[in-house]
């Protein structure tokens, strides 16, 4: 007999709004992104030390904007979410071609295919309140460096 593993509303929830997250995302809305957070949220882009780590809304903003800007074509596939514990923990390849340059990476018209794990965690109002997001910067670097 199999038993079946039941999920509650706020795991459900969370994942909903991680879900639109990704589709703002993909549709290049950062208005839309930056709106599922609580306004003191914050973001580690992980792989970037402390340097990656500010307001969600400010320091996220920013670096999403130049993304969006230098990957005109920039998209995310979400493989997988889970929960653990009070974690959302999303398994996402995110894709682009580079048209402009992007953080000392000169612009070769080269595209990049990334696994991304983005760890999200909620306040009590079902808001992102703090982002974690962790990728091998090294093989991103190599793609956009080949040639």
């Amino acid at each position: 007999m199999e038993t079946i593993k039941t999920e509650n509303l706020t795991d459900l929830t969370r994942k909903g709004t991680c879900i639109e997250f990704f589709s703002a995302y993909q549709e290049m809305d950062l208005e839309r992104m930056i709106n599922l957070a609580a306004p003191e949220a914050t973001v580690w882009f992980k792989p970037l030390g402390e340097d990656g780590k500010g307001l969600f809304r400010e320091f996220g903003k920013t670096v999403w904007s130049l993304l969006m800007d230098s990957f005109p074509d920039l998209d995310n596939t979400v493989d997988t979410i889970t929960t653990e514990g009070d974690e959302i923990i999303c398994k996402v390849s995110i894709f682009g071609t580079q048209k402009k340059d992007f953080l000392g990476l000169p612009a070769k018209g080269l595209r990049f295919e990334s696994d991304h794990i983005f760890i999200f965690h909620f306040d009590e109002a079902d808001r992102i309140q703090h982002l974690r997001i962790n990728w091998d910067h090294d093989s991103f670097v190599n793609q956009l460096s080949s040639k």
